[in-house]
């Protein structure tokens, strides 16, 4: 059975999606069988992976709340992953989900149990924020991915995000577990970043990743080509450091 794993943190721009994209493909990389499932409507790792969101004619959406066969939202990609793309429409889902008379913090685990037996990894991208889609995802997903940024404000969001997780443990999905803190946009050129990098490996202990993800330029160039860092340097700092990440990961759950 695949392992599903959310990559989620509540406060944005610490790499979630940049996380998803790449440890996905890098997984790939390393001939496993890899579903992204894109869970923001902003829909950037629906772009980051190649596809063209106003040429996509099946998301999310239509297996949360249309009833479409999930197998035939799955869309195959040039970099040896699959992905069931998002739409701005997955924004409504909140209030259309609490208007119905259903188990509304389960509908995406029963839809991804029926398909977790055809790849070693579902990866899902969680949006900013606390609501169904959040919910949905954790109360799915066997593990989850916290990426931190290494500055102070970020680390105390992290805090707020390990209270959502408990609670998630304790009303939905007892067997949830921290897979690990990925540390992300460490530049080993600024103390202050050696320093919360050292704090929260001192909290945290044995969950925090040993692979760091570098702060890379070739990481926003990679996302204006709608493509893995890998695809389109794969000698980078953040090519290297992903493929480490995913060794890591592959390495730990045997």
């Amino acid at each position: 059975m695949g392992k599903i794993i959310s990559i989620c943190n509540q406060k944005g721009g610490v790499g979630k999606t940049t996380t998803a994209i790449n440890l996905s493909s890098s997984l790939a990389l390393k001939r496993k069988k890899v579903l992204l499932v894109d869970m923001d409507p902003l829909g950037n790792s629906t772009i980051g992976a190649g596809l063209d969101k106003d040429f996509v004619t099946s998301t999310i959406v239509d297996v949360l709340l249309n009833n479409k066969n999930i197998d035939d939202c799955i869309h195959n990609t040039q970099y040896g992953i699959s992905i069931i793309p998002s739409s701005l429409d997955l924004a409504m889902i909140d209030p259309t989900l609490n208007g119905m008379n259903i188990s509304k913090e389960e509908i995406l685990k029963e839809k991804l149990d029926s398909i977790r037996k055809n790849f070693d990894y579902i990866i899902i991208d969680c949006p900013p924020s606390l609501g169904l889609l959040n919910t949905n995802s954790l109360v799915s997903s066997d593990s989850c991915i916290v990426p931190v940024q290494c500055e102070y404000y970020a680390v105390e969001g992290l805090m707020s995000l390990l209270s959502t997780i408990r609670k998630i443990q304790t009303s939905y999905n007892s067997e949830l577990v921290i897979e690990g803190i990925l540390l992300t946009m460490f530049d080993s050129r600024v103390k202050m970043n050696h320093d919360i990098a050292l704090e929260v490996r001192n909290f945290f202990d044995e969950c925090v990743f040993n692979t760091n993800i570098p702060r890379c330029v070739k990481i926003p160039m990679s996302q204006k080509k709608g493509k893995p860092v890998y695809f389109y340097d794969k000698n980078c700092s953040a090519s290297n450091a992903y493929i480490k990440l995913a060794e890591e990961l592959i390495s730990k759950n045997g």
